[in-house]
């Protein structure tokens, strides 16, 4: 006989194009959210040379004397904050508003990047999100000296509305506030200050004016893990990033649907005419010599004893759920043998050897012509 069993071969012939296009959809999805996350990683960055960092700017501005003290966490941010210093925080609403108030406090002038709501509300009540624009060039349009100097330059990203002492630049894409100490510049988006747009228009001298006014320029940097910064523990899937909890959600469809395509069809039995018509007493014998070639001697038993117990029920008036119990009674009653050897008989232990199996078969064999 020969097997229809799928062996590895025919398995590896079925499923060789489908896994090799899953390996390349991988490797193509790995590739490019790696990519993608190292240029999240050096967003703004003083020390990424990444087009989103800003190594071009921090060199332009230790030329000019300024010595930049680069801050990741809170605390550093906090522990550089000494004498005349600037501020610029490129990530404000990742960090607990009242505790960007405090920094603020200890910088002589602040710069923040895209500040939200939560944060406009503590540090400068008043200034409002008005909208988003795409980064483009723009007129100064306003009376800030640096943004004068500066003439047109690159900006987008959140346009800002505030009261009577804050001065409006480029379509309300930056926002300058005097203050008890010094200014408070907000910009609608990091466009001005990235290595790839910093040499567009006037944005290398805006930038330069914003935050070279001190000798010291804390630049910090939030990331989502810093805890010192007061949002409080955030879950997994916050600290992941976006381009790889998108990929992550492609990969588990594009999984479910091979599956699916994979997947056994049940549909209604086909019934097909047998080669070979095989007489029941040959199945009969057939499945006898496996059970004695495999040693099943109780298995045998208990076949034979519950094809008797099926045949002799309705004989007795009794339905196919009848209880053992009922099935002995009746079985005594139509008989004249006692209950425990019936019992005995229909229910006891398995026989040992062939012989015990054989002299089983004989006495249920005696007790079916007796009860019909």
């Amino acid at each position: 006989m020969t097997s229809v069993a799928p062996d590895a071969r025919r398995i590896w012939r079925a499923a060789r194009a489908p896994v090799v296009i899953a390996v390349i959809v991988l490797v193509g999805a790995v590739v490019v959210l790696l990519g993608s996350a190292g240029q999240q990683r050096g967003s703004l960055d003083p020390e990424s040379v990444q087009p989103g960092g800003s190594r071009a700017l921090a060199r332009l501005l230790d030329q000019q004397g300024v010595r930049i003290v680069p801050a990741r966490t809170y605390a550093e941010a906090e522990a550089a904050l000494r004498g005349e210093t600037t501020l610029l925080v490129t990530g404000p609403d990742l960090v607990e508003p009242g505790r960007l108030a405090a920094l603020r406090s200890r910088a002589t002038d602040a710069v923040l990047v895209g500040p939200g709501d939560p944060v406009l509300d503590i540090l400068v009540p008043g200034v409002v999100v008005s909208g988003e624009v795409e980064p483009s060039a723009r007129e100064p349009g306003c009376t800030v000296a640096g943004a004068v100097a500066a003439g047109n330059a690159v900006l987008g990203g959140f346009t800002y509305e505030a009261h009577g002492r804050a001065r409006g630049c480029y379509d309300g894409t930056l926002l300058q506030l005097p203050g008890d100490r010094g200014t408070t510049t907000i910009l609608g988006d990091g466009s001005p200050l990235t290595n790839d747009r910093l040499d567009e228009a006037g944005d290398a001298a805006l930038t330069m004016r914003l935050l070279g006014r001190h000798a010291t320029l804390v630049w910090y940097v939030p990331t989502p893990g810093d805890t010192g910064a007061g949002l409080g523990a955030r879950s997994f899937t916050d600290l992941i990033p976006r381009p790889w909890l998108f990929g992550a959600i492609q990969l588990g469809v594009a999984a479910v649907l091979f599956a699916l395509w994979r997947a056994r069809r049940l549909g209604p039995v086909v019934t097909e005419r047998l080669p070979v018509v095989v007489r029941a007493a040959e199945t009969t014998e057939g499945r006898a010599r496996l059970y004695r070639r495999a040693g099943a001697a109780d298995h045998a038993a208990a076949t034979l004893r519950q094809a008797a117990i099926d045949r002799m029920r309705p004989l007795l008036g009794l339905g196919a759920g009848a209880e053992p119990a009922a099935v002995v009674a009746a079985a005594a009653a139509r008989t004249g043998r006692p209950a425990a050897a019936v019992g005995e008989l229909l229910y006891g232990p398995a026989p040992g050897d062939d012989a015990g199996l054989v002299r089983l078969a004989d006495e249920l064999d005696r007790i079916e012509r007796e009860i019909s």
